[in-house]
């Protein structure tokens, strides 16, 4: 009989234990040198399909954009929906709420002013109109188009499925306000309501990670798509339009803001700009502030942003706060149509453009593209609507820095009212660093959790 083997005493080397090793043979792309190569990719893609002729390419970067923000509205009216409503209740745990609310709107309205402002001036000096060879033939007017009555009686919805199947984002917002402000008065008896709701979003925002993680074939499906449409031929015709439109942007990011940040709320811009990157990033490429939102919220709450306090300043500046789409980018189309079709603007033209800027922002609500807001601020004005064709081709490639103006803004404004209200955690403004896009967002923290025990 041959004697048992000894027995190992050495511990089992649990399931999963030689991953960091195998973690270190293949470390993880980080996501902007994904999406880096998104963007390259999909543009050999799309000047492959055009030049070569090939129907079956053009055909398949246009689904893969397509798709990519599909899905992205998909989570868009849920999302709006509860992130608004339980923004509202969770007001009741800030100090001074109605004082912080009015302080945030107050700097939306201040940036946009300034922003439209660098707009006209940016129009006036470089005439982006003038010699494009574009014709008034060459616009078309818009299968939509919005107006100052459709902007004030269609925030009233007619019914509660509507908004939702049709993603009316303004209608949602005004019925999530109203369900918040409802479950405030109601208090204790809300609870359970809200506590569902709670989970609701949780589920909703993991779920738009995993959206957010295939923005790297997203951007290469969105920019392959528009550079097979249109070619290159299209940006000499707009170059100084598109010029304009980047360097409006870049000022305000870039300039004016770091300015608020370091001359208002006595805080390092670059200090900013480290943690909230990772937002401004996605933003460019997605192209959606609401999509967006959930990494923004985390990177203004990282950036020491109270919780309660970023969970209804982000929320509410994804839907109202566009200084990209809603304060520079009307403000020079304005323009650019004028000199399309030969009408000349006065001081009062820029005085509307400036009022329907910082009062009709929330027109564009958050959605990819701005074409609501510039046919209301090209029908203020009288100006064709047909206007709004020509800037369509050329859309797509402006839209990318204009929701990344806006996101910056939509993250800047919290950081900055939290900074002079004193609520700021300097500690972790601090030391607030920009994080992979391919990490899932730390777990949401209860807000409604029982109190720690008093020490004994």
């Amino acid at each position: 009989m041959s004697p048992t083997p000894p027995q190992s005493t050495a511990p089992a080397t649990p399931a999963g234990a030689d991953r960091p090793a195998r973690e270190r043979r293949f470390p993880r792309i980080p996501f902007w040198a994904q999406i880096l190569a998104g963007l390259v990719l999909g543009v050999l893609l799309g000047w492959l399909a055009r030049s070569a002729d090939l129907a079956w390419l053009g055909s398949g970067l246009d689904r893969i954009g397509g798709l990519f923000v599909q899905l992205l509205k998909l989570a868009v009216a849920p999302l709006v929906f509860f992130a608004i409503a339980l923004s509202i209740t969770k007001l009741r745990d800030v100090s001074n709420a109605a004082r912080l609310a009015s302080r945030t709107l107050l700097w939306f309205l201040a940036t946009s002013l300034i922003a439209v402002a660098i707009g006209l001036t940016i129009g006036l000096l470089t005439n982006p109109g003038a010699g494009t060879g574009l014709t008034p033939e060459d616009g078309a007017r818009p299968e939509s188009s919005g107006s100052w009555l459709d902007f004030l009686t269609g925030i009233v919805p007619t019914d509660v499925i509507t908004p939702f199947t049709e993603l009316q984002v303004l209608q949602i917002v005004f019925m999530a306000a109203v369900t918040g402000v409802a479950a405030l008065k109601l208090g204790e008896k809300a609870e359970p309501l809200l506590r569902v709701g709670e989970s609701v979003l949780a589920l909703l925002q993991k779920a738009l990670w995993w959206v957010i993680r295939l923005a790297p074939i997203g951007t290469l499906g969105l920019i392959g798509r528009a550079i097979n449409e249109y070619g290159w031929d299209l940006l000499g015709q707009y170059a100084t339009f598109t010029a304009d439109i980047y360097v409006g942007c870049l000022l305000v990011m870039f300039g004016v803001y770091p300015l608020l940040l370091a001359l208002v709320g006595r805080v390092s811009p670059v200090q900013f700009f480290r943690g909230a990157w990772p937002a401004i990033q996605l933003a460019f490429v997605s192209r959606s502030s609401v999509g967006t939102m959930p990494v923004t919220q985390k990177v203004v709450e990282r950036l020491g942003v109270p919780k309660e306090y970023a969970s209804f300043s982000v929320p509410f500046g994804a839907t109202t706060k566009m200084d990209g789409c809603a304060a520079i980018y009307p403000a020079l189309a304005a323009i650019f149509v004028a000199e399309i079709f030969g009408v000349t603007l006065g001081v009062q033209d820029y005085l509307l453009i400036a009022f329907v800027s910082v009062i009709g922002s929330a027109a564009t609500a958050g959605l990819t593209g701005a074409t609501v807001m510039t046919t209301l601020t090209l029908s203020t004005l009288g100006l064709p609507l047909e206007g709004v064709g020509l800037l369509l081709a050329i859309d797509p490639i402006l839209d990318m820095i204009r929701t990344a103006t806006n996101v910056t803004g939509q993250a800047v404004v919290p950081v900055l009212v939290s900074a002079r209200e004193r609520i700021l955690d300097t500690d972790a403004f601090a030391t607030a660093k920009s994080f992979d896009l391919n990490e899932d967002p730390a777990p949401q923290r209860d807000q409604r959790a029982e109190p720690a025990p008093a020490p004994a």
